[in-house]
């Protein structure tokens, strides 16, 4: 798994414009063509422009060789928003669930937006009766990011990871990198083998939510 101990240095990078709201930066190049999402046109370096500041995820996912691209936007104010900042459909979006099993015991769960995670569904794939979500400020001690940036890249404990089943027929997915506005795109395989993740069934679509 990918994790703050295993972290390193960002090689270089380029940037382009996203849906006239963010940029991209490219990273390991080698399996982007599968990961398009659309017409991306290169745009010169800029010297003279600061670096932009990096997190844990970003520095984790790229020292794994894990094909990526990095996509910055303005901080969104809801799912279908930040999906149109990106490039991206809203059911490529993934949020990063905080799940506690027990003691001092945790799990990533990835659901794509309009997607809502299943208790029932989660339960049995895991043999566990009870499980319950930590408040913000436990969440942030047993991953190290703050509510709404929380993604497994990066965190400071490997915590295991399911993702559910709806991403694997999507070319891209997008999962948070570590901050407001800074968003990972990958391929579901890439993401799925970067994480050693399960992939799983354990969502339903939110308009089946009981009334």
């Amino acid at each position: 798994r990918v994790h703050r101990a295993r972290v390193g240095r960002l090689g270089g990078r380029r940037r382009a414009n996203v849906a006239g709201r963010g940029g991209i930066e490219l990273g390991h190049r080698r399996s982007l063509a599968r990961a398009t999402i659309g017409p991306m046109p290169d745009e010169p370096d800029e010297p003279n422009q600061p670096a932009p500041p990096s997190t844990p995820a970003l520095e984790a996912v790229a020292a794994a060789g894990v094909p990526h691209r990095v996509v910055r936007t303005a901080r969104a104010s809801s799912a279908e928003e930040s999906a149109s900042f990106q490039g991206i459909e809203t059911r490529q979006l993934l949020r990063t669930i905080v799940v506690r099993r027990g003691d001092d015991d945790y799990l990533f769960v990835l659901v794509p937006a309009g997607r809502r995670f299943d208790w029932p569904k989660l339960r049995e794939l895991l043999g566990v009766r009870r499980m319950t979500l930590p408040d913000a400020d436990e969440a942030k001690a047993v991953t190290g990011y703050e509510r709404y940036t929380i993604t497994p890249f990066g965190s400071t404990r490997a915590w295991p990871v399911i993702a559910d089943a709806a991403i694997a027929d999507e070319p891209v997915v997008s999962i948070g990198g570590g901050g407001f506005g800074i968003n990972l795109h990958l391929a579901p395989a890439d993401l799925v083998a970067a994480l050693d993740a399960r992939l799983a069934d354990v969502s339903v679509a939110e308009e089946d939510r009981p009334a």
